[in-house]
C-alpha cells in the first residue's frame, strides 16, 4: 500500500515535489496458515520506521544515509507490500532490517527511487493485507507513545500500516534529541489503538503530531488518520 502525508488539507504545489521522488518498502511476512495479528502488524511497521530512521547506517555518512535524505527532501512515500515463503526469504537476502512483533515480522528496505525498485520487491503484492486481531486489543501503556486511529476511517492493514508508520516517523521528528535517543535504547516501545470519538476530536486539536493522507488510495485527501502520542510531546 503506498501511501504519501501531506501538511494540508490537499496535496498542494511544494518544493518537495520537484525534488527526485523516493519511497521507504516495508515488507510484511503474511503466511496463508499464520497471519499476524492486525495491531501487532500495525505496531512492528512502526516500530520498522523508526528503527531505520535512527539506525547508524541511516545518519551520517552511513550507507544508506544519502537516500534517506534524498527521501526525506520529497514527499516521505511508504509502500507496504506482502511476502510468503520464498518470496519472503529473497526479501530477506536483500540490505534490510527485519522488525519482530509478537506475531508480525516487518522487514524495512533504505529508500529507493520510485523507479528504481528492486526486482524481488517490484513483483511482491499490494492488495490482501487483510488482518485481523484474535483478541481486542488491551488498554496501552500511557506512560509510552501511542498512535492513535481516526476512529471514523475504514482503512486496510497494509494502508494502516504506512500510516502508523508515517505517525512514528512525525513523532520522532518532533522529538528533542534526549528523548529520541532514550526512545531508541528502549526499543521503540509504542501502542497502536483506535480512539473514541470524542477523543479523537479532542487529539486532532492538541498539537500533537497528526498525519493528513495525500488520498492517494483508499480515502479522501486530507484526511486525518492517525495523531502521534509521545509523551515527551504531550
Amino acid at each position: 500500500m503506498s501511501d504519501v502525508p501531506i501538511p494540508a488539507d490537499r496535496p498542494l504545489p511544494s518544493p518537495r515535489d520537484e525534488a527526485p521522488q523516493y519511497v521507504l518498502p516495508l515488507v510484511v511476512r503474511l503466511e496463508r496458515d499464520a497471519p499476524p495479528a492486525r495491531t501487532d502488524a500495525l505496531e512492528t511497521s512502526a516500530r520498522a520506521v523508526l528503527t531505520l530512521l535512527g539506525d547508524e547506517r541511516a545518519l551520517g555518512d552511513g550507507e544508506w544515509a544519502e537516500a534517506v535524505r534524498n527521501w526525506e527532501d520529497a514527499r516521505i512515500r511508504k509502500v507496504v507490500r506482502r511476502a510468503r515463503g520464498a518470496e519472503w526469504r529473497r526479501a530477506g537476502a536483500l540490505p534490510g532490517i527485519t522488525v519482530t512483533g509478537g506475531t508480525a515480522e516487518v522487514r524495512v528496505f533504505p529508500p529507493v527511487p520510485l523507479d528504481g525498485w528492486p526486482k524481488d520487491l517490484a513483483k511482491l503484492q499490494v492488495s490482501g493485507t487483510e488482518l485481523d486481531d484474535p483478541e481486542t486489543p488491551s488498554d496501552p501503556d500511557r506512560t509510552a507513545p501511542v498512535l492513535w486511529l481516526n476512529p471514523g476511517l475504514t482503512m486496510s492493514a497494509g494502508k494502516t500500516m504506512a500510516q502508523t508508520g508515517h505517525a512514528a516517523q512525525l513523532a520522532w521528528w518532533a522529538l528533542p534529541d534526549p528523548a529520541r535517543a532514550a526512545w531508541r535504547a528502549a526499543g521503540h516501545p509504542l501502542s497502536v489503538r483506535t480512539a473514541t470519538p470524542a477523543d479523537w476530536t479532542r487529539l486532532t486539536h492538541s498539537g500533537l503530531p497528526l498525519v493528513r493522507d495525500a488520498g492517494f488510495t483508499e480515502i479522501a485527501p486530507g484526511s486525518c488518520t492517525v495523531v502521534a502520542d509521545h509523551p515527551a510531546l504531550r
